[in-house]
């Protein structure tokens, strides 16, 4: 890791006093893209009731209203506008903590975006009230018909009707997009009027609950009801189980339990409460419920190499320094990590335990549940953001069942009460940085410095660590633990390389798979063993190609090609989702000589129905994952025994726990080693020997094939020994010599533009200006090997800050280029983007 944010100011830009007695008026962050926050007057509200982290309703822009964040207070007047009063206070208690603000404004310094970015990334979108505009008939409005075109007689004939209508509503009446400059037109002919609406964001989830009405709770006047129930007997059946499931317990008794007890319909019911026989009442609920219930088993004992392990991170949390703990694959990490969380529940603390990847989640909650019971809190981006917001304030109150977060790098914005522990598992992993939207964070340095400002402790674990943070490990920077044998003793798995150009002219391929392949799969399902299977590319193949003229259907939105998908008959693209039927003629010439290039996960599921049909198949990818379920089906049904062979991407390598694997293939390491990246090779390395530790957990030795084209390259190599430190040792020299990180830090600026034109001239004017500062530690521009998407051209500038340059000091001097850039009027419509600690 990067020394992040070592010089950075941690307190909210521009804040005012954080005192609110005497204040008139108040500083708000606003969820935008603004370079500054806004103040607003307090107007009727009392000084003293608001405090920083308290959202309020303000008016931005003509008319429009928002959510803002309170951030500081003032006794003076803006100077340069005339300061708006605050439209609402919506919190009773602050949403938001200070030392949240503090570690937002730390994110939005280093990585060269906005506080508003942040908030609006940070903070579920339930929170964020928006007003909606309404249109309504201005009162005494007596418009003559031959006056109004058919669309504005259809606006008055619908709020004739209705009285009050949003504007999406009429755009539907009138089937338009955009409706506003009539409605701006009429309103200037005094016709219609237009109000803002504050729309409601979080609701509690409120379930319906039945009782008997208590003037009936009299056993005579009970008698009585009973026998004026004679010829209603649907009703009667229904008083008669709502006695017996009130027999022997206070619990309230849910509608829909009486409905599906009695067997009757919500009318019967609804008859009787109308009768006053029986009241209705609600009660909230919380969507937030645990499986783990209450009961807990003890820990797993540790072996002594995982004694000895955690004996060197609690050294390492005495020195004030995040902890490194390079494991191999099955060796017992996550025990270690247990042992941590409940030193810190037991002192009532909470953790934070970081995952990659939604997929892990499933099995890691049911070991964590085991333990901590309902103390552990799962919290992505596959809930609802209704439960989010739940988890919000769970989290915020310091709750029991919020003790232990498990979750993706979203959950780095909690409001933590009281942070103890962070766990960084798979700290390697690149889907913990964020591309799109700003912020472009990356989560495991953006939880060192959360770390510090909450006096928590960090552990970062990985069998296959980043280059970065083994380095700050060797240097002293991170203290460092090891686990180099897999728990229980168990041997690493046995490796193997398999030349496809040999199998190739052997002839000894069938569709992707080699004869060993072929003989490893069928042996180890004969041995009632599972395989997995790799190949990091979904779809069944990325070109389609016509045989006659050569040509490939391309994305009419981007520089790609389409990806075919065969169960869908469809090409898709995979970075804008434009998608199409596939015909069954060339576009091009009209000849039916369409063939595929390469393979994907569908393909190779296919194959496997043909070479092995007896054998069950799944799927694990982002077309298989989608639903909120999806994970949890495909990882239990492996467990379970129910699956034979799991073909997968990426999402197999990361953390999962299979206690039945035999096998793991992986179809071509080479797309892995042939991409145009300085850490292609690094992530090959970890990539393929995270997936082969799924192989062999257990007492049998596990094997793993690798199919490639070059069985002799040094990485593959590497991998196929374990050999980890001659591939650090390695790719430190070569980055040392072209210098890449962990030598120097890289700051990518990305311009974004619909005219190819415009985007490369603004480029070039850019990086003259940046190589007057930096002279020549600025490549580029240069296009990326995608240079559209979504119908927008890129054009990339690297920015290399070498060791002693101040970072502070750099980025402010790219902003005042920017400055100048946009007062350029063709340059200002460049979109300029900032992926600081580009990765």
């Amino acid at each position: 890791m990067n020394e992040a944010g070592t010089g950075a100011d941690a307190s909210p830009r521009g804040s005012g006093p954080k005192d609110s007695s005497g204040a008139r008026y108040v500083e708000v962050l606003l969820p935008m893209p603004l370079e500054r926050n806004f103040t607003y007057a307090l107007g009727d509200i009392p000084p003293g009731t608001l405090r920083p982290g308290t959202r309020v309703a303000v008016p931005f822009g003509k008319s429009k209203l928002y959510t803002g964040l309170v951030v500081g207070f003032s006794h003076r007047e803006p100077e340069a506008y005339q300061a708006k009063e605050v439209y609402r206070v919506l919190d009773e208690e602050p949403l938001v903590t200070e030392l949240q603000l503090r570690h937002w404004q730390w994110i939005a310094d280093y990585y060269m975006c906005t506080a508003g970015e942040v908030f609006r990334t940070a903070v579920p979108s339930v929170f964020l009230l928006q007003s909606e505009t309404r249109v309504m008939l201005r009162e005494g409005a007596n418009p003559d018909e031959k006056d109004l075109d058919d669309t504005e007689f259809l606006i008055l004939e619908a709020l004739q009707h209705q009285p009050v209508l949003s504007v999406g509503e009429i755009g539907d009446i009138v089937d338009r997009k955009s409706v506003l400059p009539i409605l701006h037109r009429m309103i200037g002919r005094d016709l219609l009027v237009l109000q803002e609406k504050l729309q409601q964001g979080y609701k509690p989830l409120r379930a319906r609950f039945i009782r008997l009405h208590p003037d009936y709770e009299d056993q005579a006047a009970l008698g009585e009801l009973m026998d004026s129930m004679g010829r209603a007997p649907k009703q009667s059946e229904l008083l008669l189980h709502l006695f017996q499931l009130r027999r022997g317990t206070d619990k309230p008794i849910r509608s829909k339990v009486l409905q599906e007890q009695s067997g009757t319909s919500r009318a019967v019911l609804k008859a009787l409460i109308d009768k006053g026989v029986l009241e209705e009442y609600f009660l909230e609920e919380d969507r937030i419920v645990s499986p783990g219930g209450g009961a807990q088993h003890q820990p797993p004992e540790l072996n002594a190499l995982q004694e000895e392990a955690l004996g060197a991170i609690r050294s390492g949390f005495e020195s004030d320094r995040p902890v490194l703990l390079h494991g191999v694959t099955s060796s017992g990490k996550t025990e270690v990590y247990l042992r941590l969380i409940l030193d810190m529940v037991a002192a009532g603390r909470q953790v934070l335990y970081l995952v990659p990847e939604i997929a892990i989640t499933e099995q890691l909650v049911r070991r964590l549940q085991r333990v901590l019971g309902h103390r552990v809190a799962v919290f992505h981006s596959r809930h609802s953001m209704q439960e989010r917001a739940e988890l919000w304030y769970h989290v915020r109150a310091g709750e029991e069942k919020a003790s232990v977060i498990l979750g993706a790098r979203s959950a780095l914005f909690l409001p933590f009460a009281d942070l103890g522990l962070i766990v960084v598992d798979e700290e390697h992993e690149n889907t913990y940085k964020q591309f799109d939207p700003a912020p472009r964070y990356h989560a495991r340095d953006a939880a060192i410095v959360l770390a510090g400002l909450s006096g928590a402790r960090v552990v970062l674990g990985s069998a296959t660590p980043s280059i970065e943070s083994y380095h700050n490990a060797r240097s002293g920077k991170y203290a460092y633990a090891r686990l180099d044998r897999r728990f229980g003793d168990v041997l690493l798995p046995e490796m193997e390389l398999v030349d496809l150009a040999e199998q190739f002219r052997k002839k000894k391929m069938q569709g992707h798979f080699s004869e060993r392949l072929r003989e490893e799969v069928e042996g180890a399902l004969g041995q009632g063993g599972q395989v997995i299977l790799f190949q990091n590319r979904r779809g069944f193949a990325p070109i389609v190609e016509c045989a006659s003229c050569g040509h490939a259907p391309q994305c009419r939105n981007c520089d790609v090609s389409l990806t075919f998908h065969r169960h869908r008959k469809e090409l898709r693209c995979h970075y804008c989702g434009f998608h199409r039927l596939l015909e069954n003629t060339c576009e091009a010439c009209g000849n039916p000589t369409l063939d595929t290039k390469g393979f994907g996960t569908e393909q190779v599921e296919a194959e496997l129905a043909e070479l092995f049909p007896k054998a069950r198949t799944a799927r694990m990818d982002l077309d298989t994952t989608r639903g909120k379920h999806a994970y949890g089906r495909i990882i239990q049904a492996f467990e379970a025994r129910e699956t034979d062979i799991l073909v997968g991407t990426q999402m197999l390598t990361k953390g999962l726990d299979f206690r039945n694997v035999a096998l793991v293939g992986i179809m071509n390491a080479d797309s892995l080693l042939n991409f145009p990246h300085f850490r292609a090779h690094e992530r090959c390395f970890q990539l393929l020997t995270q997936v082969a530790g799924r192989a062999g957990r257990t007492r049998e030795r596990g094997r793993v094939l690798i199919q490639t084209y070059n069985p002799n390259h040094q990485i593959l190599q590497q991998v196929a020994s374990g050999a980890y430190d001659a591939m650090y040792a390695e790719q430190v020299y070569e980055r040392e010599q072209f210098g890449y990180p962990p030598a120097l830090r890289i700051i990518r600026i990305t311009f974004r533009h619909r005219e190819y034109n415009r985007v490369g001239e603004g480029a070039a004017w850019f990086a003259r200006s940046m190589r007057m500062h930096f002279g020549k530690d600025v490549l580029g521009p240069e296009f990326p090997p995608v240079a559209r998407i979504r119908n927008q051209y890129h054009k990339n500038i690297l920015l290399k800050i070498r060791p002693g340059s101040g970072l502070a000091q750099t980025k402010n001097s790219i902003k005042r280029i920017e400055s100048s850039f946009n007062a350029i009027s063709q340059f200002r419509s460049i979109r300029v983007i900032y992926n600081v600690d580009y990765i």
